[in-house]
């Protein structure tokens, strides 16, 4: 249990149900700007940590058998085709090094190749080996069951909304962090 006075102490079962606080604090007017910032920020800890406590992996055989590192270099090369190191870098906002690093174990195990530039055959690009693209399809299909799963009593609008707000809210993160935090903001941003 966290012992430092800046950490927060959590005796919950987290096993059982949620039982944290309401997204927005119950009281007899509408919430002012504050409160709903607040409530924004502690329901983001608390999807951070339930996130992080069941990796949010996906179900059944497939469930927490790919990180989200490889998950999201692999998607975008089935998004995107064959790149190059620095343009998979550029479109993930991390840096050329990051991305040698966690390639390596894909090359490795096969999910990732290695192959010329269609245009330069001195470059070298990566793009999804036939191994790779059933093995992200596999993880795709658990993780959008387990999605299903969590929201099977929301509407497909609710759907819709969240994951535009969400795809909203990440666009904004990476405005203000375009490499990551510490970085500066983009220019115009």
């Amino acid at each position: 249990m966290p012992t430092h006075p800046d950490m927060t102490t959590d005796t919950s079962d987290t096993t059982g149900p949620l039982q944290d606080e309401p997204a927005v604090p119950a009281d007899s007017g509408a919430p002012s700007s504050t409160a709903v910032l607040d409530a924004m920020q502690h329901q983001l800890a608390v999807y951070a940590r339930r996130a992080e406590q069941t990796r949010l992996g996906g179900l059944g055989q497939a469930r927490n058998s790919m990180d989200r590192a490889a998950y999201l270099l692999l998607n975008r090369l089935d998004q995107e085709g064959p790149m190059g190191v620095k343009a998979l870098a550029a479109g993930m906002g991390i840096d050329s090094s990051t991305v040698t690093r966690q390639v390596a174990p894909l090359v490795e195990s096969g999910l990732v190749k290695r192959t010329s530039h269609p245009e330069d055959g001195r470059a070298v690009v990566l793009q999804l080996s036939p191994r790779g693209e059933a093995r992200l399809e596999e993880v795709r299909s658990s993780r959008r069951n387990l999605m299903q799963l969590i929201t099977q009593e929301w509407t497909e609008e609710e759907r819709g909304t969240f994951c535009e707000l969400l795809t909203r809210f990440n666009g904004a993160m990476l405005d203000l962090h375009p490499g990551g935090l510490g970085q500066p903001p983009r220019s115009g941003a």
